[in-house]
């Protein structure tokens, strides 16, 4: 009785450890202890097994169903079955134990292999849950090791998998070093959970953000958009939902400490922090940030805008190899051309006069916390 004691002593501490429940644990080594009868005594009967959760007994009952007629090694006869007990009829099953003097041995064997799988393949399981749960958000890890190009990431229970091809270019990781990264996605594989994690994605930007601006956080403060080349610059538009609360600068901080916290952790990525705006021409004008702009001029059926800005300010706008326009595209989702002043004025001469939208300069200004991250 000793050893069955200990048995189940051990089943509640691998509760307690591994946060597998007792229940299944019991329910697992059933099943493997069928297996282990069936094997090592040749038969193909119906058995079941139940272990007594306060003992730890082990029993062995052979199930055969009621029927009329000819029996088979599963069955048993009305008459017979009466024999046993007047109340049976036919569809009951009767179960007669049939546990062997030796089973306790014999079956500790052959399940102990089965059991130890069971019990992997339930943390397994667990870890999968706990991590599918947590897809779309940030985790912290430490970098463990490098395999032709990917790195596996040490999250305490599991690894997490970075593929080159979600490692931002201007970072150097190196080995034991902590790393927040983005949950991908988790995959169920043979071998366990697979947790993919990105530090490209413009998700990590997000709730980089919510960590860092309680505002963000408790909702005041709405991203309604990212657009991002990882490694070089982010364009972040916010909304407030209380008109005290100014969204860009809860999101730059006192002396541009919230956003610079996130600037850091990013390794320098630049940001640009754009008002949202539900006017399409006031809001392409600010996504241009930090680029002043003189005029929109849009085509709502095409979903398109002509961007007239300053003639010393085309560059600015257009940025480095046409960046701050493709980023501010992005985040517009609106076709954006950009002119120079001049150029505009050029093209009057030639073409028909357009509908114009005079973007007013409150609209259009950059807080110098932006300016600052320009460079």
């Amino acid at each position: 009785m000793k050893d069955k004691d200990e048995l189940m002593i051990a089943l509640t501490q691998l509760e307690k450890e591994k946060g597998i429940s007792k229940q299944l644990l019991i329910e697992t080594i059933e099943a493997a202890l069928i297996t282990a009868y069936k094997k090592n005594f040749g038969t193909s009967q119906n058995v079941k097994v139940v272990i007594d959760e306060n003992t730890g007994v082990v029993k062995v009952f052979k199930r055969m169903e009621v029927i009329e007629g000819e029996t088979a090694f599963d069955t048993i006869s009305l008459i017979d079955a009466k024999e046993k007990d007047p109340e049976y009829k036919i569809g009951d099953v009767i179960e007669e134990e049939v546990t062997p003097k030796d089973f306790g041995r014999i079956a500790a064997q052959t399940a102990k292999q089965v059991v130890v799988q069971r019990i992997r393949e339930a943390e397994r399981s667990i870890i999968y849950d706990q991590y599918f749960e947590r897809e779309s958000e940030i985790v912290n890890g430490i970098v463990q090791r490098f395999s032709k190009g990917t790195i596996f990431i040490n999250l305490g229970n599991t690894e997490a998998v970075l593929l080159p091809s979600e490692q931002t270019p201007n970072e150097n990781y190196t080995q034991s070093a902590r790393l927040k990264t983005y949950i991908v996605e988790v995959k169920k594989t043979s071998k366990g959970p697979q947790v993919l994690v990105s530090r490209t994605h413009p998700g990590l930007v997000k709730r980089l953000f919510e960590l860092e601006v309680p505002e963000i956080y408790d909702g005041e403060v709405e991203i309604r958009g990212i657009s991002r080349e990882a490694g070089s610059r982010t364009k972040i538009s916010v909304f407030s939902l209380n008109e005290n609360v100014d969204p860009v600068g809860a999101c730059v901080g006192s002396k541009g400490s919230r956003v610079q916290s996130i600037v850091d952790e990013l390794k320098g990525e630049k940001i640009d922090i754009i008002k949202w705006d539900e006017n399409p021409e006031v809001y392409i004008a600010n996504s241009l940030s930090p680029s002043k702009v003189e005029k929109v001029i849009v085509d709502e059926k095409n979903k398109s805008a002509l961007v007239v800005v300053p003639d010393y300010q085309l560059s600015l706008a257009i940025g480095k190899e046409g960046q701050n326009a493709r980023l501010a595209a992005k985040l517009t989702n609106w076709k954006i051309d950009i002119k120079s002043l001049s150029q505009y004025e050029e093209s009057l001469i030639v073409n028909e006069p357009v509908e114009e939208v005079k973007v007013t300069e409150e609209e259009t200004q950059v807080t110098k916390e932006e300016i600052n991250q320009e460079g």
